[in-house]
């Protein structure tokens, strides 16, 4: 029993937060984007964080897509995409300095954590750009990189760095 305890203790916190999301997700991505409802900053917001979760799978790039398209202001959108999206990747990054990789492979799968724990240790800040230029799964890459305790700061340089270049070119061919 003693044991069973303390997997729900750890666990217990990534179940809130997930419901969290989930409930804030359902809120705004269903009114917002199937309901044709007016579209506004704060919705787009709240998806493309969520998004970026990395226990959440959303495909953020059509989401900025369709936002861009509906007539919002690019320079605006593009800086909520890249702001939210690395809230976001920061919260993944402490949430695999924070758990076990055992939790972690319970949620996510030992083949994609091994994965992503390979490419960090094998090619180390080039996976971050391209994992974020490109619409790969990058939450998971933070969440590793947070693992292996990878250097904050230049996890997020070249996140950002990635991030802005990927919405560029979305902005620049939509």
């Amino acid at each position: 029993m003693n044991r069973s305890y303390f997997k729900l203790k750890q666990i217990l916190p990534f179940l809130i937060l997930a419901a969290l999301a989930v409930t804030i997700v359902s809120l705004t991505v269903g009114k917002e984007i199937y309901g044709h409802r007016e579209h506004n900053l704060l919705s787009f917001g709240v998806v493309n964080f969520s998004g970026y979760l990395f226990f959440l799978v959303m495909p953020v790039e059509l989401a900025f897509i369709y936002y861009l398209t509906s007539g919002m202001d690019v320079m605006l959108l593009n800086l909520l995409a890249i702001s939210t999206a690395l809230a976001a990747q920061v919260i993944d990054y402490y949430i695999g300095r924070f758990f076990s990789g055992r939790i972690i492979d319970q949620l996510i799968g030992r083949h994609r954590y091994e994965k992503a724990k390979e490419e960090i240790r094998r090619y180390g800040n080039i996976t971050i750009f391209v994992f974020n230029l490109l619409p790969l799964s990058s939450p998971v890459i933070l969440l590793a990189a947070g693992m292996l305790k990878h250097n904050l700061k230049e996890t997020l340089f070249y996140s950002l760095l990635g991030l802005f270049l990927k919405y560029l070119l979305i902005s620049l061919i939509f």
